[in-house]
């Protein structure tokens, strides 16, 4: 019998071929042939270890951010990580956060019981790579914030908002003519898409980097518009930006909404040395943390020189998912509510090499829990950008315009095909997993055009054991590539 690629690279599992399945398998399997992109594993290498970490580097975005920072609120904008307050304890992190402004005004001082914190700005990203007519890469960056206040003005422990982009024709290290197909960002519950030459989708390129430009709102609900920490694409260009750096007003355009919004902070990661010498960008301490505070509302426009430059470091979204899992403590940080369960066929390793989530079914529990009991959402583990499985929005209004879920939930019941002619399930090969567990190396990778079809998005199923190396892939949400600090 003739074996199309999908049956060389899959293993026959049960659920797939069962015993005696004859002429009906033997058509399945041509079936599945006819589906399997011709040129899927025309190339089977993979990058290296150093080279993930430097696309994640190369692409990651300048982040120009309005600030909500008068009457005491100091400090409450900055970007930072999940342990800024050292004791490895998520719930209380909305809490202590809103100390931030003493935090700041006793290193004005000099040492305090503040003295241990390490702010220490962080974009929690992650790198897919897989084979589809060439290398592509799916880059994620999750910019994290510890404290949020909702429209109703409500404080909650986590913001959840990130970058996604498409890289194609990948040939080696960044920077040898791969292109950016598309780039998605985070508007409260909505997935806004800018596609290749959109005048939207604009990038300050440095000979260390190519940074997509994105400017995010502050963290309180006082304006009606972009409010919350939601991000826009800038709609200026960065040779545009540049020309006023010496005492313009910080000002930007942004999608969908009129009006220039002032800029406080740039946020520059500290992985392309071109950016942080174009912003003069500094590195956030308890001994820098007076002069890099924002004093400003955001309603109030300052000129360029006045704008604080901070440099931010990459980590990786599997720092975090341990903490999720049944037996790595989750009870610290989350609660049994919204429970997600996975058939794990690659360990969690940490930088070291050690596994710290072991193979098999495995279960992970996402819901916040908040000392202060004011915030249910969920952590990275639920949401739907993990999956692939969000819906695409091109001009989402301020208020309308956001993603049903319902995409989703026909992902997780395996009972809409994607533009391929598969379904989840059958692109895994695992039929038991509708509507009863995620296999671990689930991903939808969309394709950048929009379907208003309810439930249906544009885009395909990786197949098959698409993340092995022998494949040309690597599933990154679940490998931690960047050492800890």
């Amino acid at each position: 019998m003739v074996l199309c690629p999908a049956m060389l690279s899959t293993p026959i599992r049960q659920s797939r071929l069962p015993r005696g399945f004859g002429l009906l398998g033997a058509l399945a399997i041509a079936l599945a042939c006819l589906h399997w992109p011709a040129t899927a594993h025309a190339q089977t290498w993979t990058l290296t270890k150093a080279q993930r970490q430097a696309y994640l580097h190369y692409y990651a975005p300048i982040v120009f951010k309005r600030a909500n920072a008068n009457d005491g609120d100091h400090g409450r904008d900055w970007i930072t990580n999940f342990n800024f307050d050292q004791d490895n304890d998520f719930s209380n992190n909305k809490r202590n956060w809103k100390n931030i402004h003493a935090y700041v005004d006793a290193s004005r001082t000099g040492p305090s019981s503040y003295e241990s914190w390490r702010i220490r700005p962080t974009l929690y990203t992650s790198l897919i790579e897989f084979m589809d007519g060439g290398k592509n890469l799916v880059l994620i960056y999750h910019i994290y914030h510890a404290l949020d206040k909702n429209a109703a003005g409500n404080y909650q422990l986590h913001d959840w908002e990130r970058v996604e982009m498409l890289i194609k024709n990948v040939a080696g290290s960044p920077g040898s003519g791969e292109s950016v197909a598309h780039a998605v960002v985070t508007q409260h519950k909505r997935n806004v898409i800018r596609q290749q030459g959109s005048s939207q989708l604009n990038f300050m390129e440095t000979s260390t980097g190519k940074h997509l430009m994105i400017w995010q709102a502050e963290w309180s609900d006082k304006l009606a518009a972009a409010h919350g920490q939601e991000l826009r694409f800038v709609v200026d260009p960065y040779s545009w930006i540049a020309g006023r750096m010496a005492g313009s007003d910080a000002e930007l355009d942004v999608n969908n909404d009129s009006g220039r919004k002032n800029v406080h902070y740039v946020f520059v990661p500290q992985g392309s040395a071109g950016a942080v010498s174009a912003f003069n960008a500094k590195v956030l301490t308890y001994a820098t943390a007076d002069q890099l505070a924002s004093r400003y509302d955001n309603g109030k426009t300052v000129s360029w020189p006045n704008v604080k430059r901070i440099s931010y470091e990459l980590q990786d979204l599997a720092d975090i998912l341990p903490t999720h899992w049944q037996y790595g403590g989750y009870q610290t940080h989350w609660l049994t509510a919204a429970q997600q369960d996975f058939l794990l066929e690659s360990p969690i390793f940490n930088e070291s090499g050690l596994a710290e989530v072991g193979t098999g079914m495995q279960r992970f529990y996402a819901k916040t829990r908040d000392i202060e009991n004011e915030d249910d959402r969920e952590g990275y583990i639920a949401k739907k950008w993990f999956y692939g499985t969000y819906e695409l929005n091109a001009d989402a209004s301020d208020w309308g315009g956001g993603g049903s879920g319902v995409f989703h939930d026909n992902a997780w019941a395996s009972s809409v095909v994607d533009s391929r002619g598969q379904t989840r399930a059958s692109a895994s090969g695992y039929t038991g997993s509708p509507s009863a567990y995620w296999w671990q190396h689930d991903y939808f990778v969309h394709s950048g055009q929009l379907d208003s079809t309810e439930g249906v998005e544009a885009g395909f199923w990786l197949p098959g054991q698409w993340y092995l190396p022998s494949n040309g892939g690597f599933d990154g949400r679940w490998v931690q590539l960047f050492d800890d600090p």
